[in-house]
């Protein structure tokens, strides 16, 4: 068997399948319940790719201390739940979602977050494998009954609180892109999640985390260069309704060549309370 190295952070569903016996490969399904319903090949019935584990943003795999989703597991927990599911030091993670490019940019967001860089997502997801011919199971794979010997290794400003956030606003060298919907950023539509104000942060910009993609998959290199040209010379900070799309398009970011990205980890469902005293615009 073959130690694994990954080419980069996005894959093809050939390349997994040409490589499925590795010693160090680990896939996770990160599929997580659809908030926002949009176009999509999104598999209903029960499929797994063969020796997928479930990787659980919803549920374990998000900080229950607090009433805000999805946010991020401490450092020390996140190391205890990995190395439950068997992860190493050298494994080779590949991320993939039942939609297409959904919410296995969250998991590959996580692992980079802290200090893991051997993770990627699958270009396409479970529908592309499938479209592929490939061989589907079920049920995910039982836990390991070796545990791995993960490290987490924080790395500093790839999540950010909103305290940072609003600092960031004013600053010329900072842009906050905002991940959602048009309408939603607008103002013009309600949010998914019941009593959060609507809007969005002065001065952020929106790229609709469905701007990055095209049938499912990442769009070429070419189209995300003209899409964050702009933005060039500016820190990027990413946020969306609850920190999971964001990943989608800070993914699209790297892909375009571009590092020290951020993701707002509380994003809308923490700036939009309306108990909230953070500033927000419509229009």
């Amino acid at each position: 068997m073959t130690t694994l190295k990954l080419p980069n952070s996005i894959i093809s569903a050939h390349w997994l399948a040409e490589n499925l016996d590795a010693e160090n490969l680990v896939i996770l399904d990160a599929s997580i319940k659809l908030v926002t319903p949009f176009q999509s090949s999104e598999q209903k019935a029960p499929a797994y790719i063969p020796g997928a584990l479930r990787f659980d943003i919803d549920h374990d795999m998000s900080d229950k201390n607090t009433s805000l989703p999805h946010m991020m597991l401490s450092s020390e927990v996140f190391a205890q739940k990995v190395q439950n599911l068997g992860i190493n030091q050298n494994s080779a993670i590949v991320a993939y979602d039942r939609v297409g490019i959904y919410s296995s940019p969250r998991a590959w967001y996580m692992f980079r977050a802290m200090g893991h860089d051997q993770v990627a997502v699958l270009d396409g997801g479970l529908p592309a494998w499938i479209e592929a011919g490939y061989e589907t199971v079920s049920a995910p794979s039982d836990l390991p009954k070796e545990r791995g010997n993960f490290v987490s290794r924080p790395q500093k400003e790839m999540f950010v609180d909103s305290d940072y956030v609003l600092k960031t606003l004013d600053d010329p060298t900072f842009r906050v892109i905002d991940a959602r919907s048009e309408g939603r950023f607008k103002g013009q539509e309600p949010e998914p999640r019941a009593g959060l104000r609507r809007g969005h942060m002065p001065n952020a910009v929106n790229i609709p985390f469905t701007s990055v993609l095209e049938n499912g998959k990442l769009s070429s290199k070419s189209k995300l260069q003209s899409i964050f040209e702009k933005y060039r010379n500016k820190k990027m900070v990413f946020s969306c309704g609850s920190g999971v799309t964001a990943c989608v398009v800070a993914l699209a970011a790297e892909q375009a060549g571009y590092k020290n990205l951020s993701i707002y980890d509380g994003s809308w469902s923490e700036w939009g309370l309306p108990s909230s005293e953070l500033p927000v615009e419509t229009g």
